[in-house]
């Protein structure tokens, strides 16, 4: 297994991203630690990561409260004793279809401020421990922004959260780069599967979604999680600062 007797914490586990990397480090041997605003939702993927044979914990965790981060982080490490993986992929609450002169400043903000906010708060949590033992991966989901959906519809604050998490990336993999932990970006074009059945315009969305690619297809919410374990494996050991795209081809200029 690639992550056997590893410990990862997954900060949204209970979305579909954060669902589809918690079960795959769990099948690759790590422990899960799934955080979440909702104890239910976190629980709920949980207890099916463990009646499927993986070991996984469910907290509720707001990851915009300080101390609730550091204090769940020394849950973790009582726990297991280590932490070799974190990631961030709670939703930054954003307001799409609104054109950008029309948006309040709050609005815009919001999505910024809290991924900003969050993924900060929860990296410095993972460093700090990960620093020590000279090793451990924190890996953020989204990447650059492709600027050519913006011509589109209107994006609100989405292109700005994506561009400005990615700075945070750059500037982590820099400094935390000596002391043997990696900074790795996940980035797709799509997922098709998190757009829900009832959206209005889902099917075209989801076909311009497809068309963008070079192989007809959009990476599937497994694939990202079996991409995921690999990066959090010693194979990926050299890897770091990178965005590692998954798009199939839809970022080509």
């Amino acid at each position: 297994m690639l992550l056997q007797g590893r410990s990862a914490v997954v900060y949204g586990g209970g979305g579909h991203v954060g669902g589809a990397m918690a079960r795959a480090f769990a099948r690759h041997g790590a422990t899960v630690h799934l955080a979440g605003r909702t104890l239910a939702t976190v629980r709920a993927v949980a207890e099916e990561i463990t009646t499927a044979g993986g070991t996984a914990f469910a907290d509720a965790v707001d990851a915009l409260d300080e101390h609730a981060v550091d204090e769940h982080m020394d849950r973790v490490i009582e726990r297991c004793g280590r932490l070799d993986v974190s990631v961030n992929v709670i939703s930054d609450q954003d307001v799409q279809g609104v054109a950008m002169a029309q948006m309040t400043a709050a609005d815009y903000l919001r999505p910024i401020v809290t991924a900003v906010t969050s993924k900060f708060l929860t990296a410095r949590a993972a460093a700090r421990v990960m620093v020590p033992r000279r090793s451990g991966l924190i890996l953020y989901f989204g990447g650059t922004f492709d600027w050519s959906v913006a011509r589109r519809f209107s994006v609100g604050g989405m292109g700005v959260t994506f561009d400005a998490v990615e700075s945070m990336r750059k500037q982590l993999a820099c400094e935390l780069g000596p002391s043997g932990v990696r900074v790795v970006t996940l980035r797709t074009g799509g997922l098709p599967e998190t757009i829900p059945a009832g959206f209005e315009g889902r099917d075209e969305l989801v076909g311009w979604l497809t068309g963008q690619t070079l192989t007809g297809r959009t990476a599937t919410l497994a694939e990202v999680g079996e991409l995921a374990a690999f990066v959090a494996s010693d194979h990926a050991g050299m890897m770091t600062g990178a965005e590692l795209d998954m798009s199939a081809g839809t970022s080509i200029r």
